[in-house]
């Protein structure tokens, strides 16, 4: 199945979010696209996936044109994409999360569908129980529970857009040679990513997106610099290590422990300098999310745990209480947990500044909202809705409604669907918190990432926690070894 985009224009208001793309994709080939945040990479993908409708242009499909009025009529065509964040309900079990929609009647065959999904499961190295309720899942389990109901499905046009988010290195590898095996099978994989090492391993050609165009593409072998100018305009380098020399405790954590049904940490011992930065490293699912919010008032602890934030005893403490201390939480999950869909970015700040005021000062709000919007490099407007906004911007709206100061920023993947230049971006902007005295403690799946941000890691594995170990005399080598258990020591 051939798949050709010809001329297509999407205009979202003033901003021209597709302008006059064509691509033409061949039967089993994976097709990289890969560009800056905001730069049309998804707009293009939900367009072929009926999510939303070109203003102009024309979608082949084995040279017919055809028109997708919907997500289930591209899935009746074969087509279907895994979005960044998850489409799913969080309050149901997996397995009626799979029937929801489907064909069979009052009473669909449970039993049947499950054990279809467990031998796609097992075939991405999976590990999904379809009795599970997807609440308790994290969010790389729900994107690959999302992947399963696609093939389950039966696309053979799969779109992934940031599908590595969130999971452990050694499911990336097995999700890799799966999108190998389908492709060589005949179907189509569209890849998209701002991680130029994974188009660059995985992926037969590549499309580069910038402000809305189609500015290049690239075939196998690549060249990184080159791919980089085309996203960019310019090339791009990490930012320097700040580096931490305060003696100031901002946290002191004593005899933590935290059960859970699934794993139990216990006896963690760590005490976090001002305007220090830790990294959380580990498979998902592997503990460090119940420790990062834990450490947010959002879970409690249990046995002799003792946390302190800046004096304050917070141990048992409700969120409340954290908040008034000055610790923010900033979660993977922007959608469901960080943003508001259906308010406008001025009614977030709104919803962050002077509660107590009786009546809100529209003018005042106004002028606080596009001075974050400039400050933070927002593209979007006082009156966009969130949902509107990329990933990328999503994310520098949260960073922007975070109050000051602030005594301890905890990040869930804080790059998490960003490209090279948000990245970057993000890391100053923490690093100005950081010479402030703020601490900063994130997790992340990019070991690179961690290691050059970091002073201090920290590396989960089933509920076990590592020593601290200073990043500047830590490699990703050791950090994998630990990652798998090899040679864990707790």
């Amino acid at each position: 199945m051939k798949v050709e985009l010809r001329s297509i224009h999407k205009y979202f208001g003033p901003v021209h979010a597709n302008n006059n793309i064509s691509l033409t994709i061949l039967p089993g080939t994976i097709q990289g696209i890969v560009g800056e945040n905001g730069a049309g990479k998804s707009t293009l993908m939900k367009i072929l996936s009926g999510f939303i409708q070109a203003d102009e242009g024309e979608i082949l499909l084995d040279d017919q044109v055809i028109t997708i009025h919907s997500p289930s009529d591209a899935l009746k065509r074969g087509i279907g994409m895994l979005h960044q964040d998850p489409l799913d309900f969080p309050p149901m079990k997996v397995i009626d999360n799979l029937l929801i929609g489907q064909e069979g009647g009052l009473f669909p065959n449970k039993r049947k569908v499950a054990a279809d999904i467990k031998k796609l499961a097992n075939q991405f190295g999976f590990s999904i129980d379809t009795e599970a309720y997807v609440e308790g899942l994290t969010v790389g389990e729900r994107q690959q529970l999302e992947i399963i109901r696609l093939l389950w499905m039966g696309a053979r046009i799969l779109i992934l857009d940031e599908p590595t988010t969130g999971i452990s290195a050694s499911q990336k590898e097995k999700l890799f040679e799966t999108l190998t095996r389908l492709a060589s099978e005949g179907m189509i994989v569209i890849f998209v990513s701002h991680k130029l090492e994974e188009i660059e391993t995985l992926c037969h050609r590549a499309a580069v997106f910038r402000g809305g165009l189609l500015v290049g593409e690239a075939i196998q072998p690549y060249h990184t610099d080159d791919l980089v100018r085309l996203m960019f305009g310019k090339p791009m380098e990490l930012g320097s290590r700040l580096g931490c020399h305060s003696e100031e405790n901002v946290v002191e954590i004593h005899n933590l422990e935290i059960e859970d049904p699934r794993l139990h940490i216990r006896d963690v011992d760590l005490d976090v300098k001002a305007g220090e930065v830790i990294g959380l490293a580990g498979m998902e699912g592997s503990g460090q999310r119940l420790f990062l919010r834990a450490l947010g008032g959002l879970l409690a602890t249990t046995g002799r745990t003792k946390l302190l934030v800046k004096g304050h005893d917070l141990t048992h403490e409700p969120y409340s209480s954290y908040l008034k201390t000055g610790v923010a939480y900033v979660p993977a999950d922007r959608m469901e947990e960080g943003l508001i869909p259906g308010l406008t970015l001025k009614e977030h700040f709104i919803l962050t500044g002077d509660t107590k005021k009786l009546f809100i000062d529209q003018e005042e709000s106004l002028h606080r909202t596009k001075v974050k919007i400039s400050e933070f490099n927002i593209k979007g407007r006082p009156d966009s809705y969130v949902e509107e906004l990329s990933g990328g911007n999503q994310q520098r709206a949260l960073l922007a409604l975070l109050n000051e100061p602030l005594s301890l920023v905890l990040l869930e993947h804080p790059s998490r669907g960003l490209d090279l230049e948000s990245t970057i971006w993000l890391w100053e902007k923490l690093k100005e918190r950081c010479k402030t005295g703020t601490a900063v403690i994130f997790i992340s799946s990019d070991l690179e990432q961690i290691l050059h941000y970091s002073d201090r890691i920290l590396v989960f594995f089933g509920g076990k926690v590592s020593k601290p170990m200073l990043a500047a005399e830590t490699n990703v080598d050791q950090l994998g070894q630990l990652i798998g258990g090899k040679g864990f020591v707790n």
